[in-house]
C-alpha cells in the first residue's frame, strides 16, 4: 500500500437532491491530487479539499494544451456496495491518451488505490437512485511556466468527483442526430483516438449549431472522403442492419469507448452477430431505404446507451424503429445497468468494489 496523505474538510458537504442532480455541475468534497517532475517522476500523491489551485499564466496547458481526461462512473448497489465499472480499463486507457500526448505514464494500481480511498473518504456523495451514479474525472495537466512548444518537464495529476443524474435530460429516449458534413474533428495520425481536450474543443462548433437546428448531438464523418462514419460527440455509435450489430472500427481517430467494449462483449455473450468495421453513411440511409435498418444507438459512460431516433444527413431525415427505443438497445441497457446495480451478478470482473456500508 502506498503512503497518500489525507487532508479532510473541515464539514463536509450534503448530497443534493438525487431528483435534481443534473450532469456535472455539483462536486463532492475531496479530490486526489499528485505531481510530476522529471527526473523525480510521479510524487507525493495525496487526497485533499476540493478547491482552486495556484498556476502561472504561463502554465503550458493554457497556451499548448497538453492536458489528457477520463471519466468513469461509481455506483450504488441494490444492495448497498459501492462499486467502479471497469476502473482499472479506464485508467489503462488513460495511459493511451498520455502517450499520445507526450505526457509521462500514470502507475495504474497507484492512481487506482487513491481513487477508492477517494470514493471512501466521500462516499456519502454516491447516490443510489436508478440513473444516478459519481462521476469521476481524473485528468493530467502541463504545468511548465513557458510560453514555447515542448513538451512539458511538470505536471498535475487530478481526480475529481460528480453526483449525475442522467445525462441526456429526456432520460432513455431516442435522440435526433446530425450527421456532420461540414466540419472536421480528427483525422487518422492525429489525436482523435485520445480523451484530450483539444477534441472537445474541435467539436464545440458544430454542435452549437446542431443544438440550434433542434439536434441532441453531432455524428461525425471521416475528415478525409467525408463519407465514413466515426463517432458521435459523446459516443461511440452502434447499426442493427439485418440482425447484425455494426459499429466502425477502430482507426486511430475514433475513441476506443470501454462502454463500447461492453456493449461488443455482451452482444458475444447473448449471441446477438456483431462486427467492426468501415461503414458509410450512404449504407446506413440506404439500409433504411429497403427497411433493413432496425436499430441505432450510442454507447459511452456518460449516457451508458442512447438510442437514436432519427438521423438527418444534408437536410434528408430518416426515422428509425418509429423513433422508439429498440429491443437490442433495451437489452443492452438493461444488462450493463444490472452489472452496474448489482441486479446481475457480474461473471466479467468488470464490477470493483470500493466499500460496504
Amino acid at each position: 500500500m502506498s503512503n497518500i496523505a489525507v487532508h479532510r474538510v473541515d464539514k463536509p458537504g450534503v448530497l443534493p437532491d438525487e431528483s435534481k442532480l443534473g450532469f456535472g455541475k455539483i462536486f463532492a468534497d475531496h479530490m486526489f491530487v499528485m505531481d510530476y517532475e522529471t527526473g523525480k517522476g510521479w510524487h507525493n500523491p495525496r487526497i485533499e479539499p476540493y478547491a482552486q489551485f495556484p498556476l502561472y499564466p504561463a502554465a503550458m496547458v493554457y497556451h499548448y494544451g497538453q492536458a489528457i481526461f477520463e471519466g468513469m462512473k461509481a455506483f450504488r448497489t441494490v444492495d448497498n456496495r459501492i462499486v467502479v465499472f471497469r476502473p482499472k480499463d479506464y485508467l489503462n486507457r488513460f495511459n493511451r491518451s498520455a502517450e499520445i500526448l507526450c505526457i509521462p505514464k500514470i502507475d495504474v494500481d497507484l492512481v487506482h488505490e487513491g481513487l477508492n480511498k477517494l470514493i471512501e473518504i466521500d462516499k456519502h456523495w454516491v447516490p443510489g437512485s436508478l440513473g444516478t451514479a459519481l462521476y469521476i474525472r481524473p485528468f493530467i495537466i502541463a504545468t511548465d511556466a513557458y510560453v514555447g512548444v515542448k513538451s512539458s518537464d511538470t505536471y498535475k495529476l487530478f481526480i475529481i468527483t460528480s453526483p449525475v443524474g442522467a445525462y441526456y435530460a429526456a432520460g432513455f429516449n431516442p435522440v435526433k442526430i446530425k450527421v456532420e458534413d461540414k466540419y472536421v474533428r480528427a483525422v487518422p495520425g492525429g489525436i482523435g483516438e485520445a480523451k484530450t481536450p483539444g477534441n472537445y474543443a474541435a467539436s464545440l462548433r458544430a454542435g452549437v449549431e446542431a443544438k440550434k437546428e433542434g439536434f441532441d448531438q453531432v455524428l461525425w464523418l471521416d475528415g478525409i472522403e467525408r463519407r465514413y462514419i466515426e463517432e458521435v460527440g459523446t459516443m461511440n455509435i452502434f447499426f442493427k442492419i439485418r440482425g447484425e450489430l455494426i459499429t466502425p472500427a477502430l482507426n486511430g481517430s475514433i475513441l476506443a469507448g470501454i462502454t463500447r467494449r461492453t456493449v461488443l462483449e455482451i452482444a458475444k455473450e447473448l449471441g446477438i452477430p456483431a462486427v467492426e468495421r468501415r461503414i458509410s453513411i450512404d449504407e446506413v440511409f440506404a439500409a433504411h431505404a429497403k427497411g433493413e435498418l432496425e436499430e441505432v444507438f450510442g454507447s459511452g459512460t456518460a449516457a451508458v446507451i442512447s438510442p437514436v431516433g432519427q438521423l438527418t444527413w444534408k437536410g434528408q431525415t430518416i426515422v428509425v424503429n418509429d423513433n422508439k427505443t429498440g429491443e437490442i438497445s433495451q437489452k443492452l441497457f438493461e444488462y450493463v445497468t444490472g452489472l452496474q446495480y448489482g441486479k446481475i451478478a457480474d461473471k466479467h470482473g468488470w464490477v470493483a468494489e470500493v466499500t460496504k456500508l
